[in-house]
């Protein structure tokens, strides 16, 4: 956690300060199944976030913290959409962190008259192991372009065969991009990247853990930087 509390130690010494923290998952870095070896330990360092958290008061007093489980992190199946953190995980943090918001994957959010949307699934990876036929390279050969423009015109987060990924069919409607929200986020292990047009924008973070990528959005003028790392 070395990382992020530089990090945080940037982000606390401005005057103004993100209105939000985005966390998405995974938060272990052994898949979360019925052979996990301690629960215990991850609820103890879920505490020991929130005590980094904590020590950054103007963060704190000033931010949201908001955190959406990744595909291997801990929950009831891995049918989508994933329901939030258990809450024997997430109490602890919650002592330091009262106002952390643990939501579920996909998650959406309302930020004035704007619809952001988070997404955190290795879909890139998947969606190219499931392809039978290799996407056009005439207009572009950026996957992750062809990535946004399947999803925005299946209007659906997640147009795999259900024997790749199960849904659960009464909240389907979550993973449903109709009408078309301001912006996605498709957060993937994959490299970082933005594809912007004139009625979306859209960018993977990266991943923080393996790469120390992070994204700063700002969504009044929807603009994607990529600090460096």
């Amino acid at each position: 956690m070395g990382k992020l509390e530089i990090v945080l130690n940037n982000f606390e010494s401005m005057e103004v300060v993100p209105s939000l923290f985005v966390f998405m998952g995974n938060f272990c870095s052994h898949p979360f199944n019925l052979s996990f070896p301690s629960f215990s330990s991850l609820r103890l360092q879920f505490g020991k976030l929130g005590q980094m958290i904590a020590a950054h008061p103007h963060l704190k007093d000033h931010s949201r913290f908001l955190f959406i489980p990744g595909p291997e992190d801990a929950g009831p199946s891995t049918a989508l959409p994933r329901c939030a953190l258990p809450k024997y995980l997430t109490e602890e943090l919650q002592k330091y962190i009262p106002n952390a918001i643990f939501s579920s994957n996909p998650c959406r959010i309302k930020f004035y008259t704007q619809e952001i949307v988070f997404f955190r699934q290795d879909l890139l990876y998947r969606m190219r192991r499931s392809c039978l036929i290799s996407p056009s390279t005439e207009e572009t050969d950026d996957y992750f372009e062809h990535l946004v423009a399947t999803i925005i015109h299946q209007s659906h987060l997640c147009p795999l065969p259900l024997m790749v990924q199960p849904i659960i069919w009464n909240y389907d409607h979550s993973l449903h991009l109709y009408p078309t929200p301001h912006t996605i986020v498709l957060a993937d292990k994959s490299e970082r990247k933005v594809f912007k047009d004139t009625r979306i924008t859209c960018f993977n973070p990266g991943s923080f853990s393996s790469d120390s990528t992070l994204v700063t959005y700002r969504p009044c003028t929807q603009e994607v930087e990529f600090p460096a790392s």
